[in-house]
């Protein structure tokens, strides 16, 4: 891992009410700048709370921008598709002022299938509704007049654009995202092509990183990120401990989905979702295997789904910042502050 910005990730599923996962994810947001960490990401999900707990990212990150100073601000993803993209340019314009300039916006078209059909759209129709609205941001971010010469965006957000990200998992994507010379994200829930349940990560994000450098204009600073699902604690037979009741209703739940997941045993979890679990040695043992990191910008670990209580989170988030990711190459900007504040 040669990444040069180290970032958290939560898709907001602390086993709680609605109100205390905000909350709860606020505090970690807070850790993760206390500890160094350059960005902090959170996923757009509507309706189902047990797939994502925030269907207001942008109104989310305005109330963590108010209570960091820092770390930058990620959508990964804003379900574009679903979306009025004049409401999405004109709201990221307003947070991105009040955050002083720390948003980073991640787009996509995907979701599951039926949250479509409340916004008047199908699952079939989502690839041609992502192209239209992104579209519509780049002209707003741009100056171009809306529908009337009078009709400019305010305020003006020109910056937006050159923190745009997309996320994809497959290779035209890929190749799209770097001819626009947006960031690329690459998922750790990446799907695995027919008949290859057991084909490991990098072996299929490797092409998508060579398609979307192939494609980025000449001049334009690649910006690659990954996601990955990663739990550190002291105690690896703890981390084994809480890692099984989640990973196990992720089988089920891919099963139930007509995926195929190959072995029953912990072990075959980890394998097949890609997590990166136990001590600090251990962990960065695991990542060292990974070969799409020492080609990427950004990282992003998450504990999803291993879902531990918020305390372990929070541990977990120290030790990325002070073994795993350091081992690995990667250094604060600045030095970390206030590390024994309470929480």
């Amino acid at each position: 891992m040669t990444a040069k910005r180290l970032g958290f990730f939560t898709r907001l599923l602390d086993k709680t009410s609605a109100q205390e996962r905000y909350h709860l994810a606020t505090l970690q947001i807070q850790h993760a700048e206390r500890w160094g960490f350059d960005t902090a990401w959170v996923a757009q999900h509507h309706f189902h709370e047990h797939e994502g707990g925030l269907p207001s990212p942008l109104l989310f990150l305005a109330s963590v921008a108010a209570q960091t100073s820092r770390i930058r601000l990620g959508t990964a993803i804003i379900t574009l598709p679903m979306e009025n993209a004049l409401r999405v340019a004109e709201d990221a314009a307003v947070l991105d002022l009040l955050s002083h300039h720390r948003l980073e916006l991640g787009l996509g078209s995907g979701g599951t299938p039926t949250s479509f059909l409340p916004f008047d759209l199908t699952f079939e129709q989502r690839a041609d509704a992502f192209s239209a609205n992104l579209d519509t941001l780049l002209q707003a971010w741009g100056n171009a007049p809306l529908a009337h010469e009078d009709n400019r965006l305010y305020p003006a957000a020109p910056q937006l654009a050159d923190r745009l990200w997309q996320a994809t998992f497959s290779v035209a994507g890929a190749a799209r995202a770097g001819a626009a010379g947006h960031g690329l994200m690459l998922s750790r829930t990446q799907p695995r092509p027919a008949g290859q349940p057991e084909l490991p990560l990098d072996a299929i994000q490797n092409p998508l990183i060579d398609a979307y450098l192939e494609a980025l204009p000449s001049g334009v600073e690649p910006r690659i990120l990954a996601s990955r699902t990663a739990f550190v604690s002291r105690d690896g037979s703890e981390a084994r401990r809480l890692a099984l009741p989640g990973l196990t209703a992720q089988a089920e739940q891919h099963r139930a989905a007509g995926h195929v997941v190959p072995g029953d045993t912990l072990d075959d979890y980890i394998a097949v979702f890609d997590a990166h679990l136990g001590t600090p040695e251990q962990v960065v043992a695991s990542l060292r295997k990974d070969s799409t990191l020492p080609r990427v910008t950004d990282i992003s670990f998450q504990v999803h789904s291993i879902d531990p209580p918020h305390q372990h989170i929070l541990t977990s988030i120290e030790l990325l910042a002070t073994e795993v990711a350091p081992a690995l190459g990667w250094r604060p900007a600045v030095s970390a502050q206030n590390h024994k504040e309470t929480v």
